[in-house]
């Protein structure tokens, strides 16, 4: 088994966010590639991973987790079970940080005495450093672990710290969000074409329309309400579009997905 470092994180599982979070982790300078492990069951997935990023990759757990001093659960809800009995010796001692929805720090810490727990919720965004993770700690867990795993996931975007029985919600919000903002500047993008703009022009003007909205409400800290209602003239265009959006339901639909996509994480906690 190769030497433990006390800067090494092992990922189980190689998806997608795991991906992104190593892309950050490396882009950062927050880890060096000789202090990333990550292991997955596909081929396919390990060889993207060692041809993208130089890192260690394996489809066994075990070597990974004993050479790590902190170990990110990435796999899906239904899969975390199974790993953390295959995995529950080996996790004293260590930061175990858990991105998978659902799943309880009380959960994890059954089956991990010893382990200092951290659950975060990023998102895909990630990808493209863009990435919005809420983390929630354990009662074990120091300043020192806390600034770790912040520094982690400050390198792939905007980190909040919540209470444990908050990340239902945050994951019906933000980690859910991205396909909510995905779908709706196709919507957008489907309504320029419908009255005659080419396609591409369409998805460019829906999607740096969003970026720009959004960025406008992080970075002039005023209500959602108050920057629409400057673009909202009397009897003008904007307000004969949002007329048509309430006639959509439209604020109560996206309410009602964050509503959905929460009860369906507490679901999977269960």
């Amino acid at each position: 088994m190769p030497e433990q470092r006390s800067d090494t994180v092992a990922f189980m599982g190689g998806g997608q966010m795991a991906e992104a979070i190593i892309g950050g982790l490396l882009a950062g300078d927050v880890r060096s590639a000789e202090a990333i492990w990550a292991t997955d069951p596909v081929t396919a997935r390990r060889d993207r991973l060692k041809s993208e990023f130089g890192i260690r990759v394996g489809a066994d757990n075990l070597p990974a987790v004993q050479w790590a001093s902190i170990v990110v659960l990435a796999v899906k809800p239904q899969q975390v079970e199974r790993l953390l009995k295959e995995l529950e010796r080996d996790l004293s001692g260590r930061i175990v940080v858990s991105i998978v929805a659902g799943t309880s720090i009380a959960n994890i810490a059954d089956h991990s005495p010893g382990a200092r727990i951290i659950r975060a919720m990023p998102n895909t965004p990630a990808l493209v450093r863009e990435g919005m993770t809420a983390l929630a700690y354990g009662p074990n867990v120091s300043s020192d672990d806390v600034e770790q795993v912040r520094a982690m996931f400050t390198a792939v975007g905007r980190v909040i710290s919540v209470e444990e029985h908050l990340m239902d919600a945050v994951t019906g919000l933000s980690g859910s969000g991205p396909a909510y903002v995905f779908q709706a500047i196709e919507a957008l993008a489907d309504g320029g074409v419908k009255v005659g703009l080419p396609r591409q022009t369409a998805e460019i003007l829906a999607a740096q329309t969003v970026l720009g909205a959004a960025r406008m409400v992080l970075e002039s800290g005023e209500h959602p309400a108050k920057l629409k209602d400057r673009v909202a003239s009397p009897g003008g265009t904007t307000m004969a579009g949002l007329h048509q959006l309430e006639q959509g339901r439209f604020r109560a639909t996206l309410m009602g997905a964050v509503e959905a996509a929460t009860r369906r994480s507490r679901e999977l906690g269960r």
